[in-house]
C-alpha cells in the first residue's frame, strides 16, 4: 500500500505522461493533491507557443475561449485513458473529471471526483 505522498507522486508522474503524449509537452511545474475523495492536479507553464500566440492575436475573449475549448475537448477525449490510470493509482473508481485552464497565467487545473477517500498507509518519520 503506498503513502498519501507516494500517490500523489504517482499521480503527477502520470499525469505528466499525458501531458507529453497528448499535448507535445509536459508542464513546467506539477503539484497534486488528495483530500479525501478528491484529486486535485494543479499544472503551471501549461501553454504551447501556438497557444499563447492565440491568445496574444485574437481578441482577448476569442482566444481566451478558443484555448479553453480545445483543452476540455482534448480532456473529455482523453477520460478513457486518464481515468483508468488515476484508478490504478489510487485503487478506486473514479465518478467525475473537471477541467479548467487559465490564458493569462497558464495554470491549468484537472480535479478528479473518486468514488470514495482512498487507502493508504501513514509514512515512517
Amino acid at each position: 500500500m503506498k503513502t498519501h505522498g507516494e500517490i500523489e507522486a504517482a499521480i503527477c508522474d502520470g499525469i505528466i505522461r499525458f501531458e507529453q503524449e497528448y499535448m507535445g509537452r509536459g508542464p513546467k511545474d506539477i503539484h497534486t493533491y488528495l483530500i479525501s475523495d478528491l484529486i486535485v492536479v494543479r499544472l503551471r507553464g501549461v501553454l504551447t507557443v501556438a497557444e499563447q500566440q492565440l491568445v496574444t492575436s485574437l481578441p482577448a475573449e476569442k482566444g481566451r475561449d478558443l484555448i479553453k475549448q480545445v483543452r476540455t475537448h482534448l480532456i473529455e477525449t482523453a477520460r478513457p485513458v486518464m481515468a483508468p490510470m488515476i484508478e490504478h493509482i489510487v485503487g478506486v473508481k473514479v465518478v467525475s473529471v473537471h477541467h479548467d485552464i487559465s490564458t493569462s497565467t497558464g495554470e491549468e487545473v484537472i480535479l478528479f471526483s473518486l468514488e470514495k477517500a482512498p487507502a493508504f498507509r501513514e509514512s515512517r518519520r
